[in-house]
């Protein structure tokens, strides 16, 4: 949504204006014009001309005119001009000289154009009449939609060197391809899924209001509660230009307490008929994600969070940053928590194998099952293990005890010790 406002000068009864510099991508029909002076305008009609100026659309309106050939002389210079008339123009153009009709301009050739067809623009020109009541100078708002906007949200996460911490910077990535620029724009982002009955572009929609430079002393963006979705006011203008992308401040936060997870997860449905690994007796190898999570909460964090990725980085041993992993988030309301899939840990390994498959009867199977987990780590770390389960199932017997946190999964809590293994054996029926 572009909401602008003009100096124009009015006359009394009807008035014709021609508002220029709007996108090429604009939705005509949802634009609004008012005046902000006290006088009400009559809107009668509104026309939105994008018949923009190039010499081949102007050679189209030619078409049945008549123009001047100005051919050039190589020899000399001198300039020899007739008169023809534009028959065609359809994968060329076609002449009729008052004496011959000839196809092409010949080397050396060019159109002269007597005038400017009315309704060809050099650019997007959005016609607006109504009548006034009164003449003189007033100030117009005029407001509409338009696509060949987007934005996303990016941020960068430093983990400390113990990774208890971390310190977040956001950024808002805006990019303009409407068609037009924004001088020192008054920029407003909406978080969130607004309907469209007509399928927006891939990336969120982002709604911009241009109003009169304002300086102010505030944070960088300021955040409140809009309808079901959450507005993001920057605190500063901004000039937006067409064909640009450019990056703005969103937030900055310190110190913010961080958990590091070690994941392991099994969740295909047919575990145990798979028999694809190369060395069967070993059993199947499994990444062991690595997680880090915080909460969103008071403090220098504790705002509604817009869907984005969080790239992560860390210094290593000579306190040069180094990139760590990446993930994207979802749109994050207040007091939620963040979780992040950095990567795969390359000193922990698992491996997953079935021990024993036996049928109890025709609708009750036995599994016994085992998880070999291997940390050459020179510290001792916890390994989450979720297992995937399906009908009506039970844990018989298990070497570590297990959590339910849904009718389809089992949870484990591992500890391996650094440089050491730990096993998981578990034995479960089905029915």
């Amino acid at each position: 949504l572009i909401r602008e406002e003009r100096e124009i000068d009015v006359r009394a009864g009807f008035n014709r204006l021609a508002l220029r510099e709007v996108p090429a991508r604009i939705q005509p029909e949802t634009a609004s014009f008012s005046s902000l002076s006290g006088d009400a305008f009559s809107l009668l009609e509104q026309n939105f001309d994008f018949d923009l100026l190039t010499p081949e659309k102007l050679l189209d309106k030619y078409v049945g005119k008549s123009v001047t050939v100005i051919h050039k002389s190589q020899a000399d210079g001198a300039e020899r001009r007739e008169t023809a008339e534009v028959l065609a123009h359809n994968k060329g153009v076609v002449l009729r000289y008052p004496d011959r009709i000839e196809t092409g301009l010949p080397e050396n050739a060019r159109i002269a154009y007597g005038e400017l067809p009315p309704n060809l623009r050099d650019r997007p020109t959005l016609i607006v009449d109504f009548d006034a009541e009164k003449a003189g100078r007033q100030r117009a708002a005029l407001s509409y939609l338009s696509e060949g906007f987007n934005w996303r949200a990016d941020y960068v996460a430093t983990l400390a060197d113990n990774e208890q911490t971390l310190n977040l910077a956001g950024w808002v990535t805006l990019t303009n391809q409407s068609g037009a620029s924004f001088e020192n724009a008054q920029l407003q982002l909406v978080a969130g899924e607004p309907n469209r009955v007509k399928p927006p572009p891939a990336a969120e929609p982002m709604y911009a209001a241009e109003t009169a430079v304002r300086q102010r002393a505030a944070p960088l963006v300021q955040e409140e509660s809009f309808f079901e979705y959450h507005l993001y006011t920057l605190a500063r203008p901004t000039t937006l230009r067409d064909q640009q992308t450019k990056q703005v401040a969103l937030l900055s936060a310190a110190n913010i307490p961080v958990r590091k997870e070690y994941r392991v997860q099994h969740d295909d449905f047919g575990w145990f008929h798979k028999t694809d690994d190369s060395f069967p007796e070993d059993g199947e190898k499994h990444p062991v994600a690595v997680v880090v999570s915080f909460d969103n909460r008071e403090g220098d964090l504790g705002i509604p969070l817009p869907k984005g990725i969080v790239r992560v980085y860390k210094n290593d041993a000579r306190g040069q940053s180094q990139f760590s992993g990446e993930d994207e988030i979802d749109h994050t309301p207040k007091n939620e928590t963040v979780r992040l899939k950095l990567g795969t840990a390359f000193d922990v390994t698992a491996r997953w194998k079935r021990v024993n498959f036996r049928r109890v009867s025709r609708n009750v199977t036995e599994a016994t099952l085992r998880l070999e987990l291997a940390n050459a780590k020179t510290e001792a770390i916890n390994v989450v293990f979720v297992e995937t389960l399906f009908g009506q199932w039970k844990i018989l017997k298990e070497s570590h005890p297990h959590e339910k946190p849904s009718s389809q999964a089992a949870l484990w809590k591992i500890p391996v010790p650094a440089g050491g293994k730990t096993t998981l054996d578990y034995q479960v029926r089905f029915q």
